[in-house]
């Protein structure tokens, strides 16, 4: 035991006892708390409040000893085995229970039963688990998955199981980057939901899981994001809020353009044409907005939040960390799948790329942006991200301004009596007709996509040139006005031209 450990006080993994109390339930919640998360330390011979180390009595340490494992032999179930032993500290002797995570969980008090007994640790102390908790630990120790499991009550046709196959390739295809993704993107059948988990067998019946539930949006088990921004630094006072309700692949999109919407955009000249830049890379954003969406629990009832701060976006999961998961090893690019069936139907619909790889990756984004480290707190019973936003001045927030505006986003009245803020006026666009059909900048790299993706619809567009949807189709009209763009068959299997 390292001294730095003791004087950085109690946590999670760690707590301090004077000297062994006469009734071993003092200690015994702690020592199955550790076991239910992921493990820890409790030391005998050190002061809780002062961290003081005062020793214990060396002449009474094998007996101590000897107490602490018959107590824990006698009190938890299923059993712990501790490991206990002395060390020196200051020249003073101290005893050390370590506990590790367990594989048979719940953990419990006997005397309490599994009911009442279980404990969990959250922010230093021990705390009895609430019923969502003890289930979690419950398919923890049984090494099974939620997601996978029948969703009781949820009724479902063939033609409904047809429409959440046709749903999710159309999702697919609209993620995919080019034509040869497109190409690749095979048909879901009943039977590839039943190998993922979506569906089960039961009585010779296909029936859905809970992971059919969330990505179709059923009410009996839904996934809610619950997105605001707050003025200052607290969640205090609202400025705007927003909830979405439905299948999770859809408002994860909801919640992404939210975000995108309520941060600051600005711009960059690249030669001859201005690039939109957001102060927060989007990739980041919605990858973070993803990940919360395939590894949060679902026996939670809590709702994914996206917090926008004048300092900060937060974006909150509910549930702690899966057995084997730390927050430490996270950072380092381990991924521990809570929900495995959802884990694969977001790999087919693209929403995932590698599994393990999503956290270095938003990590390095986030850094290379000059926003610092990615802050992750949590995991007892929920888990955070902070995204630590730059101060923008007046000055960066009237140019944001005029970005946005400059990017389609403002309304048609806006855009009138926008002349000033670089937006051509119907006289302006008149003038241009003589020069050769005058394009503004986010027509140019809008024509440029369109030549070199010629297939894509309106969605991918938007998601592609970072704009909204009613940006892309205000942009588009502009064009097709201009004589510029056409579109050549039908909104599902036709294709864009360019004409000049």
């Amino acid at each position: 035991m390292k001294l730095e450990e003791i004087f950085a006080g109690e946590s999670k993994n760690l707590e301090f006892k004077e000297s062994l109390p006469v009734k071993s339930s003092k200690y015994m919640k702690t020592i199955v708390a550790f076991a239910n998360g992921q493990g820890g330390k409790l030391i005998i011979g050190v002061e809780d409040d002062t961290k003081k180390i005062v020793g214990i009595d060396k002449n009474e340490a094998f007996k101590i000893m000897d107490a602490i494992a018959n107590a824990i032999s006698d009190s938890c179930k299923p059993a712990i085995i501790p490991d206990i032993y002395m060390q020196t500290v200051n020249e003073a002797t101290v005893i050390i229970v370590d506990i590790e995570a367990g594989r048979q969980r719940p953990y419990y008090l006997a005397a309490e039963g599994l009911q009442h007994g279980v404990y969990v640790r959250v922010a230093g102390t021990t705390r009895p688990a609430d019923e969502a908790m003890v289930k979690e630990l419950l398919f923890e120790g049984n090494n099974r998955f939620f997601d996978k499991t029948v969703c009781l009550g949820l009724q479902v046709s063939e033609a409904d199981i047809e429409k959440l196959c046709f749903d999710m390739k159309q999702v697919a295809l609209r993620n995919c980057r080019s034509d040869e993704e497109r190409a690749l993107v095979k048909d879901v059948t009943p039977k590839q939901l039943l190998s993922w988990g979506i569906l089960t067998e039961y009585e010779g019946k296909l029936v859905p899981t809970n992971a059919y539930a969330i990505l179709t949006g059923a009410d009996i088990l839904h996934c809610t994001f619950q997105c605001a921004v707050f003025k200052d630094n607290e969640r205090v006072i609202f400025v705007d809020r927003r909830e979405f309700m439905g299948a999770v692949q859809d408002i994860i999109e909801d919640a992404y353009q939210f975000v995108l919407r309520n941060i600051h955009l600005g711009a960059v000249i690249e030669g001859l044409y201005r690039q939109d830049v957001y102060e927060i890379p989007p990739a980041a954003i919605r990858e973070l907005i993803i990940n919360a969406a395939v590894h949060r629990s679902y026996l939670d009832n809590g709702n994914i939040q996206v917090a926008i701060f004048d300092n900060r976006l937060e974006i909150t999961s509910p549930g702690k960390l899966p057995l084997g998961q730390t927050i430490e090893k996270m950072r380092e690019g381990y991924s521990k799948v809570r929900n495995e069936a959802l884990a694969m139907a977001f790999s087919y619909m693209h929403l995932i790329e590698r599994w393990g790889t999503g956290m270095l990756r938003i990590a390095k984004m986030i850094r290379e942006a000059g926003l610092g480290e990615l802050e992750i707190l949590g995991g007892e019973t929920e888990l955070r991200f902070n995204i630590y936003r730059k101060q923008a001045s007046k000055t960066e927030q009237a140019s944001e301004e005029k970005a946005r505006q400059g990017a389609g986003q403002a309304s048609e009245t806006d855009t009138k009596a926008g002349q000033g803020a670089g937006q051509a006026s119907e006289i302006d666009m008149k003038a241009g007709q003589g020069a050769g059909q005058a394009l503004e900048s986010e027509e140019i790299i809008l024509v440029d996509f369109l030549a070199k993706n010629p297939r894509s619809n309106i969605r991918e567009i938007a998601q592609n040139l970072v704009l909204s949807k009613s940006a892309v189709d205000r942009l588009i009209k502009k064009l097709k006005t201009k004589k510029i763009i056409e579109r050549v068959g039908t909104s599902q299997k036709g294709y864009w031209k360019v004409l000049n």
